[in-house]
Order: structure tokens, then sequence, then C-alpha cells
């Protein structure tokens, strides 16, 4: 005797999504800065800011972070790298503020611990729609190459305030400046990408209880 199965039928019906991509310009008295990005890339990068170091770091964004960036730079690099890193930062972030949307389902939170030899990073953040950034790097010297070690703090409050996310930056361990920073902008790589990963559970839904972000 056969026995029926009765149990509900279930049809996979693919979920789609609008595209993630975006692109901003600033342009003022001190630079002229594109950023174009998609958000479901596969690390691609394309960064011309005239700041080499800072290139460097913008490529592990888009690897790390599974995005493909372009960006596009041009400051008054005479007088120092401070305009044209703080409006790559801002640009950046309005891209990103630009891409995210509504956040309707996003993850919204995530946190990585980078390595880098001797160099320990934390990273959390949150798409809360309240910038804020809390930075506890200890940097030992002022320069790696020509690239003022200032500027990290710099760029991490322009890409905070512009895509309005909460950011907590920790150090643990290190000694070498470039594997500080370096581990840095990985750890950040892939605490964005986790926190814009799409949540399937509720992946028409904004992450928050108060219903927006």
């Amino acid at each position: 005797m056969q026995t029926q199965d009765r149990s509900p039928a279930h049809t996979a019906l693919p979920l789609t999504y609008p595209s993630r991509r975006a692109t901003a310009s600033r342009t003022t008295g001190e630079t002229d800065v594109q950023v174009s990005l998609n958000l479901d890339g596969t690390g691609q990068c394309s960064a011309h800011t005239g700041i080499p170091f800072l290139d460097h770091m913008l490529h592990q964004i888009a690897s790390h972070g599974l995005i493909d960036l372009e960006v596009q730079a041009t400051g008054d690099l005479h007088i120092d790298d401070h305009h044209t890193n703080e409006d790559v930062g801002i640009t950046l972030g309005m891209a990103l503020h630009q891409a995210l949307g509504d956040r309707k389902g996003i993850t919204r939170f995530g946190h990585f611990l980078a390595p880098l030899d001797e160099a320990l990073v934390q990273v959390a953040l949150d798409f809360s729609g309240r910038p804020h950034l809390s930075y506890g790097l200890e940097i030992p010297t002022q320069r790696v190459g020509s690239y003022d070690t200032q500027l990290v703090r710099e760029f991490f409050v322009a890409v905070v305030n512009h895509s309005q996310m909460t950011l907590h930056i920790r150090q643990l361990d290190g000694i070498n400046s470039h594997h500080i920073i370096e581990a840095t902008f990985k750890a950040f790589a892939r605490a964005l990408r986790m926190a814009m990963e799409v949540d399937p559970r509720r992946a028409h839904l904004i992450p928050s209880s108060k219903g927006v972000l």
C-alpha cells in the first residue's frame, strides 16, 4: 500500500533585487572626484587618485569587499594630499549611500578581525543612518612612503559621514604602520561585505524594528 505524500508543494521562486550600482561626483575649488561602484561585483578596481598608497587601500576595499570600484580624482596635491584624500572618502561614502538606497534587505551589521603579520585590527559597522566613528589606531610613524598616516582617520570620517554608518575600528596589535593600515582597510572591506549582503529571511524588509534607517 502506497502512502500518499500530503506535504504541501514548495516551489522555489527566484528573488530579484534592484541593481545596487551608483555613480557619485564631487567638484570643488580643490578637487574633482568621480566614483562608480557595483556592490554586487567581483572585486575589480581602477583607482587613480594621484596618491599611490590611497590607491592601494582602495584596491583592498574592492578586492575584499567584492565591490567593483572605479575612482578617478585630481586635486591640489602640490599643497598636500589632505583635500584629495578627504574628498575621495566623501564621494565613496555618497556612492555607498546611493547604492544601498533605503537599505531594504541588507544584513545591516558587519564585523571582521583581520591579521596582517604582526598587526591585528578589528572593525565593526552598522548601516544605522547615524554617522559615528570610533577610531582606535595607534600608527607609530608619521608617513608610509609619502602618505601622511593622519589621513587614515580623515578618510574614514568622510566615508562615515556621507554613507551614514556607525564604524568602530580597534587595533589589537601591530608595530608596522603599513601593516596596521592595510589590516584596517581589509577588515573594513570584509565587514562592509557582510553588512551589505542580502538577508534572505527578510530580503524585502528594512532591517530595523522602527521600519526605517
